[in-house]
């Protein structure tokens, strides 16, 4: 899947949660834009591999059977709006909701259904894709999340 269907098929998710709180609808493009600047790097690439990095390299248990869940195959365990804040921090979670001029809590319900789709659409195989020429696959896909979460709980992948 490319980066732009990528984008549309998360921005159509979020566009279907959102309660938007702000005059008239918000449009596809403009959410697909605002997910680019909050999953994108300071190159303007899409960075999930250090979106997924950051959630198996900190100290949460819940971040890392996250990320395993929406790499691999089946089901996608659900995001709450605190475990976003940690992945993404308060500061990027604002400067999204500003950029659609809606209420960071609209953001978090939107956003709760939009980055475990765009995870696991970019990890059809359990790992991420090469999306736009840029490999993101330096997780080592679900078997490195699996490894992470194993030794975390002492026992072998």
């Amino acid at each position: 899947m490319d980066i732009n269907s990528l984008l549309q098929s998360g921005a159509q998710l979020f566009k279907d949660k959102l309660d938007t709180d702000r005059d008239g609808q918000i449009e596809t493009t403009e959410i697909a834009s605002a997910l680019m600047s909050l999953l994108g790097n300071q190159q303007g690439q899409l960075d999930l591999s250090s979106i997924i990095s950051s959630m198996q390299g900190g100290n949460s248990q819940d971040l890392m059977a996250l990320a395993a869940s929406w790499l691999g195959k089946g089901e996608n365990a659900p995001v709450s709006g605190n475990q976003l804040e940690q992945i993404f921090g308060h500061e990027k979670i604002a400067a999204f909701a500003k950029q659609l001029g809606i209420s960071e809590t609209s953001a978090l319900s939107g956003l709760q259904q939009a980055i475990p789709n765009v995870i696991d659409k970019a990890s059809p195989e359990g790992s991420l894709a090469d999306l736009g020429g840029q490999l993101l696959n330096s997780v080592g896909g679900v078997s490195g999340v699996m490894n992470a979460v194993g030794k975390l709980f002492g026992q072998k992948t």
